[in-house]
């Protein structure tokens, strides 16, 4: 009798699945990166490039993808710094700063609501008429 080996396709399927995994994750942090980089904008916020290396090498010294208060000139400037998807520093006021708090607080009750919305939603269907849903019930 002949035993014909086949190989096996779950060390494949793994990395597919990481590699999967790992891209909807950077797809995600680039989406949460654009929406704050948007309301930066908004808020009064100026961007400024990295266009040169040394520009960019600096960049990357910064926090990354926080705002962080900054002194300069006898004066508080907020920056934002995002080496990695706008390659780009974004600079603000006080006043600036707090139109961006504004905008962030809205945004996170927009998603709030969102949420329970979502759960209620979910909550008023008849889930018991789908019957069953696997082995374990």
């Amino acid at each position: 009798m002949f035993r014909i080996e086949t190989p096996s396709l779950l060390p494949h399927t793994t990395r597919v699945l990481i590699a999967a995994l790992v891209a909807l994750f950077t797809v995600a942090c680039a989406g949460q990166a654009m929406q704050t980089e948007r309301m930066l904008a908004a808020a009064g916020f100026q961007m400024r490039m990295a266009d040169t290396p040394e520009k960019l090498a600096r960049l990357a010294k910064l926090t990354q993808r926080e705002l962080m208060p900054k002194m300069k000139d006898d004066s508080l400037r907020y920056v934002y710094a995002d080496a990695e998807y706008c390659k780009c520093l974004y600079v603000g006021t006080e006043k600036a700063y707090q139109r961006y708090s504004r905008y962030a607080l809205k945004q996170s009750q927009v998603n709030a609501n969102l949420a329970a919305a979502q759960m209620n939603e979910d909550a008023s269907l008849d889930w018991g008429m789908w019957g069953p849903w696997g082995p374990w019930y």
